[in-house]
């Protein structure tokens, strides 16, 4: 039996440009309200990806999955061609999209892209994310919450809290599948993929964070040639929640 289609969410303009935005592990599509409140003109339709938030949680998740999840939502959302966000791993899906299928894209937006890490520690990684993560409480979430996104204003995480945490098993926990985000690092260990040539492609590196390399940006250089445009931001991995206005305007620039 199939799984239901990814919970979606929908803000912007209905009849403006598509953008389709693929937030990171551990998120949700809600957590792309920074930047869906400031470019208003656009359509914005941002899914929770399978294992997190209210899509469905089971297996397989692999990239070809994720993929595969992402068109099915482009085809409910009957959108031919879309401008494509991802932040992180939602960045590594949003490449792999891009090569399985680069009719369905006008162009690529990655925010420090997550892929093609090394595997020793996405093992390091992926062993600790087994660890259970629960609170007693909503304010201990949001205080855990607070120290881990050190940059992000009071009103994103006050907005994470809201949005994507639960009670559940009798604690509070934030809304995904742990053992789809184990999934996920050894996904993002996986050779690190380029946009196919022909793919305007915009880059958005965190110098506050080791996700993108030079080797690989190198790559997509000679790839995409002048079809690639490379904006770094001087800020952490979450760079769109400590950077808001900056992220905004970056995409606004390059979508036009």
């Amino acid at each position: 039996m199939s799984a239901p289609p990814l919970h979606v969410h929908l803000a912007g303009d209905p009849e403006g440009p598509p953008v389709l935005a693929l937030h990171g592990v551990t998120g949700h599509g809600l957590r792309f309200r920074p930047l869906t409140e400031q470019l208003t003109g656009l359509r914005w339709i941002a899914p929770d990806l399978r294992g997190h938030g209210r899509s469905p949680w089971v297996p397989p998740w692999r990239l070809e999955q994720h993929v595969a999840d992402a068109i099915a939502v482009l085809d409910a959302q009957g959108v031919e061609r879309a401008a494509v966000v991802g932040h992180s791993f939602g960045g590594a899906i949003a490449v792999h999209l891009a090569r399985a299928a680069p009719e369905r894209l006008s162009a690529l937006v990655l925010v420090d892209p997550a892929l093609g890490l090394d595997a020793l520690d996405m093992l390091e990684t992926a062993e600790e994310t087994r660890a259970d993560e629960s609170y007693p409480d909503v304010a201990a979430a949001r205080v855990a919450k607070a120290e881990s996104w050190a940059g992000v204003a009071d009103q994103w995480v006050d907005a994470e809290v809201e949005a994507h945490l639960e009670e559940r098993a009798g604690a509070w926990r934030w809304r995904y599948s742990r053992a789809s985000v184990i999934a996920a690092w050894g996904e993002m260990a996986r050779p690190a993929e380029v946009p196919p040539a022909g793919t305007r492609t915009l880059v958005v590196p965190a110098t506050k964070a080791d996700f993108v390399s030079e080797e690989w940006l190198a790559s997509c250089a000679a790839e995409l040639g002048d079809d690639l445009t490379v904006r770094p931001v001087d800020t952490g991995h979450m760079v769109y929640l400590e950077r808001p206005e900056e992220s905004a305007a970056l995409i606004r620039e390059f979508l036009g």
